[in-house]
């Protein structure tokens, strides 16, 4: 029984599967978590501006 149980493989390809879908989850969360601080600096400096040309009047 031990030995079958060593050599059985029917749920290999299931486990090789969640290894690389968890993979590619962590790639994703870490690319999505670097644009995120890129895209905040991009919106506060959106944000900055338009309250600086709000506060300035041209004549």
């Amino acid at each position: 029984m031990l030995k079958r149980l060593f050599y059985e493989e029917n749920g290999q390809g299931m486990v090789e599967y969640g290894l690389i879908i968890a993979l590619i989850a962590i790639a994703v969360i870490l690319v999505l978590t670097n644009i995120g601080g890129g895209l905040n600096t991009i919106f506060g400096r959106v944000e900055t501006e338009l309250e600086t040309a709000g506060t300035t009047t041209t004549p």
